[in-house]
């Protein structure tokens, strides 16, 4: 018996010490805060990726501050992967044990609950390769972003670093690439279309699968419809779309209709104000809702949330409610975002 129990602290201990192995310093998590980072984790795995495809790694990026980001970015992504974002503390534990229970029922990993930050952590320093060891690494980082950096940091981050094709990366190499415009253009439609992409771009991609990333997007449109970001929409009539099936291990499309072509550093794309001069025009794709043409209402005079990007004029002041007749993506009962700025009015959609 006590032979058994230190087998068992000694197995404890030893998988502590690999946990903690696998973590970044937190100084270099702590710097975030003033300085961005270079090459990511998942931007290093992609390049191992290639290389061993033997093809060339393709690379895309070019930063932006938030203050540059369309607004309508942001509304869709909180609809879409973080309703609870300005409510915790990096992990929303509600959706981790919805996430357990549907995974325990599949008998594999069929469904995340990452929020915002945790998907951060995923980027900056581990990878896409899904496992308990990476989810409790995941974790821990998570919280260290919260505590260290400020809401409007993270998702500055985030939206610079994150995936949207293969060798593109952030939210202004991917609106230059798929909609020809800095993103600090991007109308509602176009915003939907690129969230619409993250929970898995080198698949749900316009230029790889039109017909899912359309259905992707419409989905998109619904959260943002019933988390208050678009009035006068026929989507509140509408039943919730289902998610797309994704899984992050997916290897990316083979053949040739499905190979993007190999992106080129946007140096000159760094600035927002600069024409973008795309190679060739990107494909069509429908959207799902026409840009406002009507004025936006003014806004009280409230002050910004704490954590709220600066720079953003803000409509209400930060509250989480329960809303009966909002769906967030995750099964359940939603939440509505009363944080940043005020509804946009959209025209009627047309089905």
């Amino acid at each position: 018996m006590k032979k058994a129990l230190l087998v068992l602290v000694a197995a404890v201990a030893a998988f502590v010490l690999y946990l903690w192995w696998g973590l970044p310093a937190r100084s270099d998590v702590q710097v975030l805060a003033q300085k961005n980072p270079g090459r990511t984790a998942v931007m290093l795995q992609r390049e191992r990726e290639a290389k061993a495809a033997g093809r060339k790694a393709g690379h895309s990026q070019a930063w932006v501050p938030l203050a540059r980001v369309s607004r309508h970015v942001i509304h869709a992504l909180l609809s879409a992967e973080d309703q609870k974002f300005f409510g915790h503390e990096g992990v929303d534990w509600e959706a981790v044990r919805e996430s357990y229970e549907a995974n325990r029922k599949a008998g594999r990993f069929a469904r995340g609950g990452s929020t915002i930050t945790q998907q951060l952590a995923k980027n900056l320093y581990f990878s896409t390769h899904k496992s308990l060891v990476r989810k409790v690494r995941e974790l821990l980082v998570s919280r260290w972003l919260e505590q260290d950096l400020t809401k409007a940091r993270i998702l500055e981050l985030y939206l610079n670093v994150i995936e949207w094709g293969d060798g593109v990366y952030g939210c202004e190499a991917a609106a230059r690439r798929y909609y020809g415009k800095p993103c600090a253009a991007l109308d509602e439609a176009e915003a939907a279309g690129l969230v619409a992409m993250i929970p898995n771009p080198r698949r749900i991609n316009p230029r790889v699968n039109a017909a899912r990333h359309a259905r992707a997007q419409r989905r998109v449109l619904w959260l943002m419809a019933h988390a208050g970001y678009l009035k006068n929409t026929r989507l509140g009539s509408e039943p919730p779309p289902p998610p797309e099936p994704v899984e992050e291990d997916e290897p990316p499309p083979v053949g040739p209709e499905a190979v993007e072509p190999s992106p080129v550093e946007p140096e000159a794309a760094a600035t927002p104000s600069a024409e973008p001069v795309p190679t060739e025009p990107p494909p069509p794709v429908e959207p799902s809702v026409a840009p406002s043409r009507e004025p936006e209402p003014t806004p009280t005079a409230t002050p910004p949330p704490a954590g709220a990007p600066p720079g953003l004029r803000v409509g209400r002041p930060p509250t989480l409610q329960r809303d009966p007749e909002a769906h967030g993506h995750r099964e359940g009962v939603g939440v509505r975002i009363e944080v940043l700025l005020e509804p946009v009015v959209v025209p009627a959609l047309e089905a």
